[in-house]
């Protein structure tokens, strides 16, 4: 029978896409010998501005609709980065912060946001949350970075800042600091997560680090590159279908089961040119014209800069349909009569992000990658999260729990693995003992598309970091419409699961990890 795994608790992170991703709720925290109650009345934090930071208000919400009793604290850290700090009324000793998506500048009090707040009150959790330092309504996409604070504030010091007065705010209440604290996010969420690793290892004891935009400058280029093939050969959304069914058709079996999913994409050897059906006349429905396949053949290429290579090529697997029918290349890398999200992510940084001199008129068209790469070295040493030393973030006994979809249209898979391969190449064998990788076929951007996104990753980083306990098998459930329909191991990278020759192959019971390669037949 397929494991039983409840439906998700709202995820504690915002993302670029702001699709809700499940996460089992089966871990609770450990009982506290003398949970913490407060020490001062929550008005009374109001007295704790100063010349850092602001309180705007505290004001303490009774129990309510499953709710504890909490003192809800918002504020602003010089100069604009607004914050709120959750404290209930019976502490666990533990802080959670979550982290943003996109550009950032959420509202602190829109609806995911204050789910993911909910969720960690109810499990006892101190909750912190920022916008990074600026107003999205008012400063959409990246336009905030013509104030270069926001810009360094968006890019790695609001996140800090935030803990820091999360954590004194929860001293000043309880009379204690918390015994733990942890981050979880996805997307730029899981690029705050890696600075915070790399920058400011000691401010979080453990790490949740979903699908990184953590070479954000080079995802940038790699975007661009594609406006520039789209222009030349635009890609239908109607072509999509059976663009996945020609990948997949090569592709599914080569893990050794025929399961709809494709384990490791690199293993696929698919080339649009060599096994795609090319129109012979006019364009049609059944077949890829010249322009389109030269479109689809760059976004699979490697991406190369004067002839050095800068970025991998795309992986196969998202252009499948997810559960709502929808391919997961529709809206971020194929959209019709409108601008895809990454060409208004690419056009935005271009304009403010990637130069010292801002030019809000610029047209990503004109952006010519190759001349423009070496001026990217600024920026992606402000906002990129690519450094391989984590040995700070060791030596005081972090750990870091990494997931990545490997059918993301967003980010790129392959480039999350190159990171995590080269920080083990960096920091040696003993890697896995603080930081480990966990990649999910058929998982789009932080979560969706047609593997199984659920799985308890909080649950799994606090048993590692509170009880020793290193994250090996993890369980991982699809659900549709509330039910269970698939559940399947997901293995510390490099192992992958493999089926065992018998049983459901939609039952995890039904697999074990392993690291042999074990490919099928190939296109």
């Amino acid at each position: 029978m397929i494991a039983r795994i409840l439906p998700g608790l709202i995820l504690f992170a915002s993302l670029l896409n702001t699709q809700p991703v499940p996460q089992s709720p089966e871990w609770r925290p450990p009982a506290v010998e003398a949970p913490l109650r407060p020490q001062a009345a929550c008005a009374a934090l109001r007295a704790w501005t100063g010349y850092d930071f602001t309180v705007i208000a505290a004001v303490l919400q009774p129990a309510a609709a499953g709710l504890p009793e909490f003192c809800r604290v918002t504020g602003q850290v010089q100069p604009e980065v607004r914050f709120e700090v959750a404290l209930p009324s019976v502490w666990n000793k533990r802080l959670l912060m979550a982290g943003n998506g996109g550009y950032a500048g959420e509202d602190i009090d829109a609806p995911g946001r204050a789910g993911a707040r909910n969720a960690a009150l109810r499990m006892g959790f101190t909750f912190a949350q920022t916008n990074t330092g600026h107003d999205a309504r008012q400063e959409p996409l990246g336009s905030f970075a013509l104030n270069s604070q926001k810009l360094f504030d968006y890019a790695f010091r609001a996140v800090h800042v935030t803990a820091e007065t999360a954590k004194r705010l929860a001293e000043a209440y309880y009379g204690a600091r918390p015994a733990r604290s942890y981050f979880q996010g996805c997307s730029t969420g899981g690029r705050q997560a890696l600075i915070a690793a790399q920058r400011f290892p000691g401010d979080f004891d453990g790490i949740v680090a979903g699908a990184p935009v953590l070479d954000f400058s080079g995802t940038m280029m790699q975007y661009t590159s594609w406006a520039r093939a789209l222009e030349a050969g635009p890609i239908p959304p109607s072509k999509l279908k059976l663009l996945a069914e020609r990948i997949y058709a090569g592709c599914d079996a080569r893990d050794g089961l025929q399961d709809g999913l494709i384990d490791d994409p690199r293993r696929c050897g698919f080339q649009p040119s060599r096994q795609l059906p090319r129109c012979t006349g006019s364009d049609g429905p059944d077949c890829f014209t010249a322009a389109q396949i030269q479109t689809l053949e760059t976004i699979y290429s490697d991406l190369r800069i004067n002839g050095q290579r800068r970025y991998p090529g795309w992986p196969v697997s998202a252009e499948a349909a997810g559960a709502n029918g929808r391919s997961g290349w529709d809206g971020w890398i194929v959209r019709e009569g409108e601008p895809t999200i990454a060409f208004r992510f690419a056009e935005t940084f271009f304009r403010y992000l990637a130069f010292p001199q801002k030019d809000p008129n610029l047209q990503l068209h004109s952006v010519d990658v190759e001349r423009e790469a070496p001026r990217l070295e600024w920026i992606s040493r402000v906002l990129d999260a690519t450094d391989t030393d984590l040995s700070g973030f060791r030596d005081r006994g972090g750990k870091l729990l990494m997931w990545f979809g490997w059918a993301d249209p967003a980010l790129n898979a392959a480039r999350a693995v190159e990171y995590y391969e080269a920080v083990r190449q960096k920091m040696g064998p003993q890697t896995g003992d603080f930081f480990r990788l966990f990649m999910l076929p058929g998982v789009f951007h932080c979560g969706g598309g047609v593997g199984c996104d659920a799985f308890p990753r909080l649950a799994a980083l606090i048993d590692w970091v509170e009880q020793g306990k290193a994250p090996g098998r993890l369980i991982a459930a699809r659900i549709e419409n509330g039910r269970v329909v698939r559940t399947r191991p997901l293995c510390p990278y490099p192992e992958t699961a493999r089926y065992q020759g018998s049983g459901s192959i939609d039952d995890a019971a039904n697999f074990r990890c392993s690291a042999e390669s074990h490919p099928g037949p190939a296109f």
